[in-house]
């Protein structure tokens, strides 16, 4: 590999079965003999995983759409600072569950038109998108379903109910033809094997170009 890392992200609607995918590559790269470093959002670092239980639980209103900007900005920023650019500085490969991308949609478009105050926060204190992007593209009402079976704490996001789900997906999907250069989307209405080896096929790509 490149002694350069590279960045991958999983996006996705709750349910999609990014999660998954990207600890099933992590494995697989692993395996292969690379270094990988496997993190996710929010969260990834001490303070950003603290912050990560102030948004995911509790009641659906518990904080503005504009709160919730600043409150996902400010854990993206020590996430970056303390675990994603130190292992790409390494040359190592960083597979992330949901980046800004995802801040775009469910705070940037689900609660009002906040898109471009998510775009100059992520430009004045992030600076960086990823190398590329998989978005796991899932029918909505099997994704809250798959979603509400977990039956875990942080749910918030999914209590906003099915409509919510509807708009996230044609909103990735707009993402994806926004920034083409690095998005690939995955169909993700099939079995877990199928959809990990389209997966795998695209990471082996952007390896041999990086």
């Amino acid at each position: 590999m490149s002694r350069r890392g590279l960045f991958l992200t999983f996006e996705g609607i709750d349910g999609s079965g990014k999660s998954t995918q990207a600890r099933t590559l992590a494995k697989h790269l692993k395996d292969s003999g690379h270094e990988v470093v496997l993190t996710r959002e929010p969260g990834g670092s001490p303070g950003a995983e603290e912050i990560r239980r102030l948004v995911l639980e509790g009641d659906p209103e518990r904080w503005s759409a504009e709160t919730e900007i600043l409150l996902f900005t400010a854990a993206r920023r020590d996430h970056m600072e303390r675990t994603i650019e130190p292992a790409l500085a390494a040359g190592q490969i960083v597979i992330c569950d949901r980046f800004a991308d995802s801040t775009r949609m469910y705070q940037g478009l689900s609660r009002g038109d906040l898109r471009a105050i998510v775009d100059q926060l992520h430009s004045l204190m992030i600076g960086r998108e990823p190398d590329l992007t998989l978005l796991i593209d899932m029918d909505p009402e099997i994704g809250l379903s798959r979603a509400k079976g977990r039956q875990g704490t942080e749910e918030r996001f999914e209590d906003f109910g099915p409509e919510l789900q509807q708009r996230m997906r044609g909103g990735f999907l707009s993402l994806a033809k926004e920034f083409s250069d690095r998005f690939r989307v995955i169909d993700g209405n099939r079995d877990m094997d199928s959809v990990a080896e389209d997966v795998r096929d695209v990471v082996q790509r952007a390896l041999r170009q990086n």
